[in-house]
């Protein structure tokens, strides 16, 4: 699953989001999300522990491992392993592109076959929840300026 999008910002800017919890709290996640973090170290080998909190009252427990960190150009990180965590488990790299002064990003996420992609869409709404995540970075980055 990739998605694409151009920000109206500065490479640095956009992949500052990332690079704290305070920061991801305030955009992470599908529209009506909220996330909170009990542990974060963002460097290759550590590890972001976080709760989505969804609109619905269901907590989704989370667990990121960050694989590399080429600031400001690179992030690859896995999602999920653990019977503590929801039961999803892929390969993110996202990429931070400059084009004069903009930003285009681009998150491609890799799933261990088609059919957990599938189930991840169909149980967990991730294509659209992508879309929005996205969306809400976008205007997290416009607050930043």
């Amino acid at each position: 699953m990739i998605g694409t999008r151009v920000f109206d910002a500065p490479r640095k800017l956009v992949f500052s989001a990332f690079t704290d919890p305070t920061r991801l709290a305030q955009w992470w996640g599908p529209n009506g999300f909220t996330t909170t973090t009990s542990a974060f170290e963002f460097k290759p080998g550590g590890v972001w522990r976080f709760v989505m909190h969804g609109p619905d009252g269901r907590d989704y427990e989370n667990r990121i491992t960050y694989v590399e960190v080429v600031k400001p150009k690179r992030l690859v990180y896995r999602h999920g392993g653990g019977d503590d965590v929801e039961p999803v488990e892929f390969e993110v790299e996202v990429t931070f592109e400059e084009i004069g002064e903009q930003t285009q990003l681009t998150m491609r996420m890799v799933f261990p076959s088609a059919e957990e992609r599938a189930r991840v869409i169909k149980e967990y709404g991730a294509d659209k929840g992508l879309v929005q995540t996205l969306a809400r970075l976008s205007e997290y980055v416009k607050s930043m300026r």
